[in-house]
């Protein structure tokens, strides 16, 4: 199903990195009120969440960031805040390092890290019984949720989920970001990328040295080799969403802008996505990457929010 006839871009909203950088760079996230906690995993390791309680009646909303971002995005707390004036609590979970300190374990987290959503949703179920649990993920945290969609199927405590620009084909995502103004982007990753694995080296030692400049040099140098990938190439193939859309089995919503530059909608697996019954879409002509500036504002959470609350 097609929606985008609910999306109108203000005039001056003209491109694609419009889109994605003003709300980014020069618009202050909503104010939220949340509590912060650390919940433990199977590993002695620790996830941050910040917690925003809503009626107790109303469904449990957990929420997955992008590459390098953290639950104080503004993407993450707008939302947050049109699921508070709802009635809905929301949950949103920091990946391994994204939080206020470094993780404690040698590995960080990556694009198809699944165990982490099953440590988070397990957690979920049991503090908030008898409650529905929704989910939400952003770019990177989009592409390892419907992962963890697809691979749970059945077995999943998720009732529904959205995800927004998702990167479907990681390898060509990596490509990507290689060409022309996305290198600004990929500039701003590999930055704090590095900076995190230096301090890290700290306490293990025996971390991959990196010197590139790509997403593709440090995935192929330190993410595949710290979580258990051959390579570069064997993590993409092994972790890409659209391996996965097809086995979906709960109500899943695609929210994706068709001029989205960082992950374009063109590497999506239309086919699958078409013949799977619980996926519905919404492919605007217009926005970003994870930004729609709208006209009146906040289209992207409100459509998120109505969604989640029909039947």
């Amino acid at each position: 199903m097609n929606f985008q006839h609910h999306f109108v871009s203000p005039w001056w909203a003209f491109n694609s990195h419009v889109h994605t950088i003003v709300e980014s760079q020069l618009m202050a996230p909503e104010n939220v009120d949340c509590e912060r906690i650390e919940i433990y995993t199977p590993d002695n390791d620790f996830l941050e969440l910040d917690i925003r309680e809503g009626k107790k009646e109303q469904p449990v909303v957990a929420l997955f960031h992008g590459l390098e971002g953290s639950s104080e995005r503004f993407y993450i707390r707008n939302l947050m805040a049109e699921l508070s004036r709802r009635g809905f609590s929301s949950i949103a979970m920091n990946f391994r390092g994204c939080g206020s300190k470094l993780n404690r374990q040698k590995r960080f987290y990556h694009s198809g890290e699944t165990d982490d959503y099953k440590t988070l949703l397990e957690w979920i179920s049991d503090a908030y019984p008898n409650r529905p649990i929704y989910v939400v993920g952003f770019s990177l945290g989009g592409n390892a949720m419907i992962k963890y969609l697809g691979e749970e199927s059945n077995h999943t405590f998720v009732k529904k989920g959205v995800a927004v620009s998702p990167p479907y084909d990681l390898k060509l995502g990596s490509y990507n970001l290689q060409r022309g103004f996305n290198r600004v982007y990929e500039y701003r990753f590999i930055r704090t990328l590095r900076s995190k694995l230096e301090l890290k080296r700290v306490s293990y030692p025996d971390l991959p040295k990196f010197s590139g400049s790509t997403i593709f040099d440090f995935d192929d140098k330190v993410t595949a080799p710290v979580h258990g990938f051959k390579d570069a190439i064997d993590y993409y193939d092994t972790c890409s969403s659209k391996n996965f859309l097809g086995d979906v089995s709960i109500p899943l919503l695609l929210i994706h802008s068709s001029t989205d530059t960082l992950t374009p909608l063109e590497y999506a697996p239309f086919e699958v996505i078409e013949q799977n019954p619980f996926i519905e879409t919404i492919f605007t002509k217009k926005g970003g990457h994870v930004g729609f500036i709208s006209n009146p504002r906040n289209w992207l959470n409100k459509t998120i929010v109505s969604w989640l609350e029909t039947d």
